[in-house]
């Protein structure tokens, strides 16, 4: 099992990283609460110290915590994807100039492999990466490091937690291994779910230091390969080596609720096309086409009236990331679906049958209108990319309407957008 002896890595964490990004920006948000609701501005998804502090939960609803937003002046965003991506890119960057050996485990978390770094000491080395993405970006990170990534993870939640480990907690060989260890709670442990966590404490098991002791053929029985691998990366033995390269996606989809009830086929069709657009881009950055597409609409179960869910799966005879094939495709769906008399509050659409579009062969009967297509697709998305989204489209991927994602405190798009570049008078 055991696959890297003496490895040493380290778990870079953005910290509240939506509010940090926006606070970049506006600096008079700092050391005040400030919360970034989810889509159509329903739910808390991040939280400034100074939010927490006041209670507000993640996950609450806007509408529950309105008397602490106007008592406390509590500053309201929503979610501002463009910018939060871009910002998670910039830190990456950085993070890169360190190591080529990086992994992007999400938008603000990423792994660092730096064993045979040359530094004086790893928390050493951990500070600077932290001072450095602090002033290239204004994103402030904490760092956990230690000899395998499970490990470096349960560093970094008690970096979070310690205002000695100033943001930065190197547990390579560390002394206090142990005592860490026995201060991080079971269910704390990176890959330990809710099921397993109730399993362990039944069975005595309370701890990740009662963890890292138990039998490994006691883990593999009870908890499965995963199981027994936590184990040796809690004792220090790396089982989970760097992951460069993700595995391939098996589906890409884009799937909205919308602030008000869509009832018209002609209505339903502006969101469809302009989901469709948006997962037809991602296909194409990821160098995939799709061999069959699932479209979806439905009303609201929380809703008094009629209910309805419409759904189904095209095959395609050919596998394409084409934008205009995809639309056609889509919104034929759509019209099979489509009942009248419902009032629709979401939509969605999914690819599946992912392969590589590089491996596709060429067709049967092709023909100069698909030809056409496959020379301005790349042609669209540059242009999209340079001067912001939506810039070249589909005339009828209109990005507005009823069903449109509600966002009405989303704050500028300060580094894709190049209206909304911060000017110096």
């Amino acid at each position: 099992m055991p696959s890297v002896m003496g490895a040493v890595f380290a778990l870079i964490d953005c910290n509240n990283f939506y509010v940090s990004c926006e606070q970049v920006f506006d600096p008079s948000l700092r050391r005040r609460p400030v919360v970034v609701l989810s889509n159509n501005d329903g739910c808390v998804v991040a939280r400034s110290p100074e939010a927490k502090a006041l209670g507000i939960r993640m996950g609450v609803p806007l509408y529950q915590i309105q008397h602490l937003v106007a008592v406390h002046e509590v500053q309201v965003y929503s979610s501002n994807y463009a910018l939060y991506g871009d910002m998670s890119q910039r830190v990456m960057n950085v993070l890169e100039q360190f190591t080529p050996k990086v992994e992007r485990y999400s938008i603000d978390e990423a792994f660092l492999d730096l064993t045979g770094c040359k530094c004086e000491s790893y928390r050493d080395l951990g500070v600077e990466i932290r001072d450095r993405v602090l002033q290239w970006t204004g994103v402030p990170v904490t760092i956990g490091i230690a000899e395998t990534k499970t490990l470096a993870k349960l560093a970094n939640h008690l970096a979070k937690k310690s205002a000695k480990a100033a943001g930065v907690l190197d547990l390579t060989h560390s002394k206090y291994q142990e005592v860490a260890l026995e201060r991080t709670p079971v269910e704390d442990i990176w890959g330990i779910g809710p099921a397993y966590a109730r399993l362990l404490r039944s069975s005595g098991i309370n701890s990740a230091l009662a963890l890292r002791n138990v039998d490994t053929r006691w883990a593999r029985k009870m908890m499965t390969v995963v199981g027994a691998r936590i184990v040796m990366e809690l004792r220090g033995v790396s089982c989970l080596p760097l992951e460069k390269c993700p595995p391939p996606k098996k589906s890409i989809g884009c799937t909205r609720s919308f602030p008000a009830a869509v009832n018209e086929l002609d209505e339903l069709r502006e969101p469809m096309a302009v989901y469709t657009t948006r997962v037809a881009e991602r296909l194409r950055q990821a160098g995939l086409a799709a061999s069959a597409i699932f479209v979806l609409i439905e009303t609201s179960s929380h809703a008094s009236g009629p209910q309805h869910v419409g759904a189904t799966t095209i095959k395609m005879i050919y596998p394409t990331n084409s934008t205009q094939e995809l639309l056609h495709q889509a919104l034929e769906a759509l019209e099979r679906i489509y009942k009248p008399g419902y009032d629709y509050r979401r939509a969605g659409i999914i690819l599946h049958g992912l392969v590589p579009a590089n491996q596709l062969t060429g067709r049967l009967f092709s023909n100069e209108a698909m030809e056409k297509f496959k020379l301005i697709m790349p042609v669209m998305d540059r242009l999209n990319r340079k001067y912001g989204r939506d810039t070249v489209r589909f005339g009828i991927a209109r990005p507005n309407g009823r069903w449109r994602t509600r966002a009405e405190r989303s704050s500028p798009h300060y580094t894709t957008r190049l209206s909304d570049v911060p000017t110096l008078y």
